[in-house]
């Protein structure tokens, strides 16, 4: 403190929660002249009463107040200053409406979701969620794996004796590629929220699937773990030797009398035979050699209920390797169904 009771800047600074730097500032804009200045050393001095002023001004800068408002809010009257202060925080609540929208927009491109038919998506999952493993063993097989990249959104599930999956053609593409595995009992009851909607926006954050259309938003619980390459099963598949086209109604029918016992197939050139004897025959297309192999019921009817179209299509290998199930007329879902060895005739007979 000065002799003459003034206060230095460095105790104003301190007193105001200012810098030094900025007080200087202040006195160059007129804002906060000091009392006096020492002509021999340049130091600026003002009067406690100054304080007030200081932090007042301290405060309007905080808030985002310019310059010129804060000269005429602590030097006006105070209607005035009151009006500037409303005209101000209006301006700050129309900037962040602004922002608001901006950020969103921003925040959907960093999502990189993609837009999809809503019905196609409902019946995506249908089709494919009751692949998945209804046991936790394997809590990654529980799972449903949705997957998106520039050309496509694919849905997949298995619990290692099935395998669904489907690819759908959305309406936007995504921007980036993108995989999570949802939980399959969290889509349960999803199917009919996204019948009620023409199109959804799908994207994956760090703990969830989201979908959001019509206004409303829904967040699915994923599963952090590695899910089964896929892919490489397909690809590693045994070529095709026999091809069965046949109608899914008539194939599902014949499956409803034959109980939970391995159902045995057997597909020649008089058509698709559910046993040896010929005692249930079903018109099909048979392309290739004479072929015998068994399913479980529980395993196969799945496959057929979620088959699209009604003609589906079986793509044989072998009587122990697993066989792909399409619709005759949409390859977009495909199922692979592993067989079971079949019964010798005394153990079928039985």
């Amino acid at each position: 403190m000065a002799d003459d009771g003034l206060i230095t800047i460095g105790a104003l600074a301190r007193a105001c929660g200012l810098t030094a730097s900025a007080l200087r500032f202040y006195d160059d804009c007129g804002l906060l002249v000091p009392v006096r200045v020492d002509g021999a050393t340049g130091y600026r001095y003002y009067s406690e009463a100054q304080v007030d002023r200081g932090v007042m001004i301290r405060r309007l800068r905080g808030i985002g107040v310019p310059l010129e408002a804060v000269a005429e809010i602590v030097d006006g009257d105070g209607a005035r200053a009151e009006r500037l202060l409303d005209a101000h925080v209006a301006e700050l609540a129309e900037r962040a409406r602004a922002a608001a929208v901006v950020t969103r927009m921003i925040k959907e491109e960093i999502r990189a979701g993609a837009v999809l038919s809503a019905a196609a998506l409902a019946a995506a999952i249908e089709q494919v969620r009751s692949a998945a493993a209804l046991d936790r063993e394997m809590p990654i097989l529980a799972g449903v794996l949705v997957e998106s990249s520039a050309d496509s959104v694919t849905v997949t599930a298995t619990d290692r004796y099935r395998l669904s999956t489907r690819a759908m053609v959305p309406v936007r593409p995504s921007g980036a590629a993108w995989s999570v595995v949802v939980d399959a009992g969290e889509l349960g009851g999803i199917g009919s929220w996204l019948r009620g909607l023409d199109e959804v926006s799908v994207w994956s954050a760090d703990d969830a699937l989201i979908l959001a259309g019509g206004g409303t938003e829904r967040r699915c619980g994923v599963i952090d773990e590695a899910y089964p390459d896929y892919r490489a099963m397909l690809a590693g598949l045994a070529p095709v030797r026999t091809r069965v086209v046949v109608a899914r109604d008539a194939l599902l029918a014949a499956l409803e009398d034959r109980g939970a016992a391995p159902i045995v197939f057997l597909a020649d050139e008089s058509g698709l035979l559910l046993s040896r004897d010929g005692s249930a025959c079903i018109a099909a297309t048979i392309t290739g050699p004479r072929t015998e192999l068994a399913f479980s019921p529980t395993t196969l009817r799945p496959a057929l209920v979620s088959a699209i179209g009604p003609e589906i299509m079986l793509d044989i290998a072998s009587a122990d390797a697993p066989v792909v199930v399409r619709s005759a007329t949409d390859g977009d879902l495909t199922t692979l169904v592993m067989p079971t060895a079949i019964m010798n005739s005394k153990e079928n007979d039985a």
